[in-house]
């Protein structure tokens, strides 16, 4: 009986450790089946990543990009801004100037009408040489147009105004006033003609004296009537080039300047340029004559222009021994009555 006992409990027994065993097997099989899958999920996990952190870092470096292009068109902007607000200031500067220049103006515009009706003769005292040439042929008529403009030159040199308006409203006015200054020297050494930027009508003489005839006279006269050249609407270049181009101080020469505006910054600058390179001799007079002849403008130009020609020539004028002659309009009256 006792042996039957102890039989079925270690049967039981045995069982027992089967079981557990199984049970424990079956967990570790499970364990090995789970570690086998783990890897895979854990490598797409981390392609996944790898993709969001790589879309992520392009979306980063687009970011930047914009932003440096942002930035550069803000800093474009600041300096245009800058730049605007400086010319606006630099605007509002000549406006005011303009004003002023203007206003000051408006009592000289009254004496540039007086002496186109009345201007006095001129005493200059002629070369023996200029006197040989002149001779009997020279007369001084008292209805002259542009009477009062010494004639003791040897070499005259023409600058012209060649913009638009002057080629639109007194380029026939130029031509009649061109040959007039010329009656006024029957006989020159030599003559030149340039327009307001320094410009030869000649090609073929620049740099050098016009020899004079009365052939070389009609071609200049011919030449002038078809004369087509860039302009600025500043006599300034022109009355430059010329002095410094032809004046020796050996010889007397005058230039006559033709023109109806000046566009230029500052009439005062222009003044003391042509005072530093026009300079007196021991008699106080100049190397070179300046004259110059005022047209009228147009009704489509702004007048301030003009007046600003016309203050500019009268100084240069009275400053270079020369003589300064408004035109208006019913100096040319009587010539189209005439059909001229």
């Amino acid at each position: 009986m006792k042996r039957r006992q102890r039989r079925e409990a270690d049967t039981f027994s045995l069982s027992f450790l089967d079981c557990i065993c199984c049970g424990f097997g079956a967990v570790i099989l499970l364990l090995v089946l789970n570690k086998v899958g783990e890897p895979i999920q854990l490598e797409q996990a981390r392609e996944d990543l790898d993709a969001q952190i790589a879309k992520l870092q392009q979306e980063l470096y687009d970011l930047r990009g914009h932003s440096l292009v942002l930035e550069r068109e803000l800093q474009t902007r600041i300096e245009q801004l800058s730049e605007d607000q400086r010319r606006a200031a630099r605007l509002r500067g000549d406006l005011s100037l303009i004003r002023g220049q203007f206003a000051a103006s408006r009592s000289e515009a009254d004496a540039v009408e007086t002496l186109a009706g009345s201007l006095q003769t001129a005493r200059q005292s002629l070369t023996e040489e200029m006197k040989r040439l002149l001779g009997a042929r020279f007369r001084r008529s008292a209805d002259q147009p542009i009477g009062g403009i010494p004639v003791d030159s040897e070499h005259v040199v023409f600058v012209v105004d060649t913009s638009g308006s002057m080629q639109t409203f007194s380029w026939r006015r130029a031509e009649q006033k061109l040959a007039e200054v010329l009656d006024l020297y029957p006989q020159l050494q030599g003559i030149q003609v340039m327009d307001d930027m320094g410009g030869y009508m000649f090609p073929e003489y620049s740099g050098r004296w016009i020899p004079d005839s009365p052939v070389r006279r009609r071609e200049i006269l011919e030449r002038f009537r078809r004369w087509r050249a860039f302009s600025n609407s500043s006599p300034v270049e022109g009355i430059v080039t010329a002095i410094r181009t032809f004046s020796t101080g050996s010889q007397r020469m005058s230039v006559f300047v033709f023109g109806d505006e000046f566009t230029g910054s500052s009439i005062e600058e222009v003044v003391d340029t042509v005072e530093r390179i026009n300079r007196a001799d021991r008699a106080g007079g100049r190397l070179v004559r300046i004259h110059a002849l005022g047209f009228p403008l147009g009704d489509d130009y702004p007048e301030f222009t003009g007046i600003r020609y016309a203050t500019l020539m009268r100084i240069l004028c009275a400053r270079n021994g020369g003589t300064f002659v408004g035109l208006t309009d019913q100096d040319f009256e009587p010539r189209r009555r005439s059909g001229g």
